[in-house]
């Protein structure tokens, strides 16, 4: 993006918000970064592309600290996140090392015409906007702007070196820091993925005593001992079956989140081993997403566990009907199988759109699953329940003999419904739920994650009720039984504690109505009938679009309700469309999907030919949005959604 191909000069709008985080408890303004270079990171806490594009950010930001400030505009979708001590904890959490601004209101994300979580502005050192993006897969691009910049404006004079802006907080040492997932060890101790100490903390049974930590503590993919193993926010856990562990050499699965890997860790010894994943995120549509011989990735297909790359793995429960793991791959909504014997992997569920659709496994939709826990009861049926982060949902997965799975949702309405209401299963909410357990007598008790709460799903009754309430983000729970009755341990993840909870004597909790939410972004007013969609994509400096396996573009349409759209939907290759809009529908959701390979420009041989021993690195973008719409009759005509531009 040369500076004679970059959008027209428009002046950054200012940062307007309730407040600040990691500035030492100072107002930043745009004056304030002139001379700088700036990108604003539009994120959410609850979004896993948010989060993945936190990662893709920090080498950038380490890189160019002289030179470069990120901006992070919290922008929230749940009312949790809308809670400024919630904000504080994510960004202690996911170590956001860069100011950050309090946007409830969605003030900022307005001004600079944001449409998706997450979405990134480029503004230059004068104040200027230079290019806007939406989704993930930018890396690249955003370091070859900064570079173009840096050296545009080092030579005019007008790029000022130096700190910013980040003050970084005092850290509170604790035993655990944001704890995920818990398993109860055959002796008694509990083993706790300690994911803000990139750790796994094993405690005594009181659940306070440390033990011992297997990790160094260090953010890394490192195997090996347990002072020189390293793991990236650690998630889920699994209990190995016991007539597999001597086959396998290792005693409980991890799901290492950040790292895109399952690693075994073998207790006796405290040694891990990665067992699935490459390291590198799984990126949908790509071409690298398996290496080796066995050629692309094959939904359908059986891989070698340690040759195909997995995406933000959240939890792991094994399947005796399957034969293997079920994985709850967060950062492409799906599930996958690991079968440890055989060392492979395959996709089991999901097509990799968000959202949240019921049936088989092939044609069903999640939005980041987050929690697997085995049934119980006389009906189990050797299912499994899921929480289903996004969706604010509980689902159930049912396994067949032939290897396959069917998806039914027994609490949940979507995408944008969430709330704190008990009663008949088909009405009851919740909000961002990450955990799930079963009972003893075939209920469910799901960690409610962003209302604080404990509920139970009773699916004889279809009733839902609440157990306890006043958790700090609870992330998981285990079921104690004993003489005197079942008590639930709860991972209290923003407390950095575990908690135990005493069922009530009737097990079946009382029924609250905290009220209902639906998410509140302002809907864009489009005209009926025809209605141009255009989704703008750049190449970045350097870089060409990458047409070497097929088209380097795909678009995908459809609408929330179906009938909202009488022509458009649908898959194509070119990223602008005309859709036809139905003037008998008055609003609803706009579901856009676009995609854009490009790869790196290979430089020319002395005979004037590209280099055939420079092999172009590629880059794919991606981004999902859901635009709510309303049908007006002054609406706009077109509707544009920049994946780079």
């Amino acid at each position: 993006m040369t500076s004679s191909t970059r959008l027209p000069r428009v002046r950054a709008s200012e940062l307007v918000g309730r407040g600040w985080l990691n500035t030492g408890g100072r107002d930043v303004t745009l004056a304030d970064l002139r001379g700088k270079v700036v990108v604003l990171d539009f994120w959410t806490f609850c979004c896993i592309n948010c989060l993945h594009v936190l990662d893709e950010l920090r080498e950038l930001e380490e890189r160019h600290r002289d030179e470069l400030v990120i901006v992070g505009v919290h922008s929230p979708k749940f009312a949790h996140e809308a809670d400024p001590v919630a904000l504080a904890a994510a960004v202690e959490r996911y170590e956001v090392h860069h100011p950050v601004l309090d946007d409830p209101e969605l003030v900022t994300w307005g001004a600079y015409t944001a449409r998706a979580w997450p979405t990134l502005v480029v503004v230059d050192p004068e104040g200027y906007v230079v290019a806007q993006m939406a989704g993930e897969g930018h890396a690249s691009a955003i370091e070859a702007i900064v570079d173009e910049l840096v050296a545009e404006h080092d030579a005019k004079g007008t790029l000022h070196r130096g700190d910013g802006p980040y003050v970084p907080p005092a850290p509170a040492p604790s035993t655990l820091r944001f704890p995920a997932k818990a398993v109860a060890l055959p002796g008694g101790n509990l083993l706790v993925a300690d994911a803000g100490h990139h750790a796994l903390t094993e405690l005594a049974p009181d659940g306070e005593t440390l033990v011992r930590r297997i990790g160094s503590g260090e953010r890394g993919l490192v195997d090996g001992g347990p002072a020189d193993a390293a793991f990236s926010e650690p998630n889920g856990l699994c209990q190995v079956p016991d007539e597999l562990r001597p086959a396998l050499g290792y005693d409980v699965l991890v799901a290492d989140t950040v790292n895109h890997v399952l690693r075994g860790v073998d207790l006796t010894t405290g040694r891990v081993t990665t067992v699935a994943g490459t390291g590198e995120q799984f990126m949908v549509g790509g071409q690298e997403n398996v290496v080796g011989p066995t050629g692309p990735f094959d939904a359908a297909a059986t891989h070698p566990a340690k040759a195909v790359r997995l995406s933000s793995p959240w939890d792991v429960a094994w399947s005796p009907r399957l034969g293997a793991f079920v994985v709850a791959m967060a950062g492409h909504h799906t599930l996958w199988a690991f079968d440890p014997l055989e060392g492979a992997v395959r996709l089991l569920a999901g097509t990799m759109n968000e959202g949240l659709e019921d049936g088989p496994g092939d044609q069903a939709w999640f939005a980041q699953p987050s929690g697997l826990a085995a049934a119980t009861g006389p009906h189990a049926g050797d299912a499994l329940w899921l929480a289903d982060a996004e969706t604010s949902a509980l689902r159930r997965v049912a396994p067949a003999d032939d290897g396959s799975v069917t998806i039914t949702t027994a609490v949940g309405q979507g995408l944008f419904d969430f709330g704190h209401r008990d009663g008949p299963a088909g009405e009851a909410l919740l909000q961002h739920p990450l955990g799930v357990a079963a009972l003893p007598d075939g209920s469910v008790v799901v960690a409610d994650t962003y209302n604080g709460a404990l509920r139970r799903y009773d699916p004889a009754a279809g009733v839902v009720t609440t157990l306890a309430t006043g958790l700090a983000e609870p992330s998981d729970v285990l079921v104690e039984t004993a003489d005197d009755g079942v008590r639930l341990l709860v991972v209290e993840s923003a407390a950095h504690r575990l908690t135990r909870v005493a069922l009530p004597a009737d097990v079946a909790g009382e029924v609250l109505d905290g009220g209902a939410h639906r998410m509140a972004r302002p809907a864009t007013e489009v005209t009926a009938g025809e209605l141009r969609l255009e989704v703008p994509f750049a190449p970045a400096p350097g870089q060409k679009l990458d047409d070497r396996w097929g088209p380097s573009t795909e678009l995908r349409v459809s609408a929330t309700p179906p009938e909202l759209l009488l022509d458009g939907a649908g898959d194509g290759t070119d990223l602008d469309r005309v859709l036809v809009v139905n003037p008998d529908v008055a609003e609803g959701v706009l579901h856009v999907t676009a995609k854009a390979a490009s790869c790196d420009v290979v430089p020319l041989g002395p005979d004037g030919e590209p280099d055939p021993d420079v092999f172009p690195a590629c880059h794919l973008a991606q981004q999902d949005w859901g635009v709510p719409v309303r049908v007006t009759a002054d609406g706009d005509a077109t509707l544009v959604l920049p994946l780079r531009g």
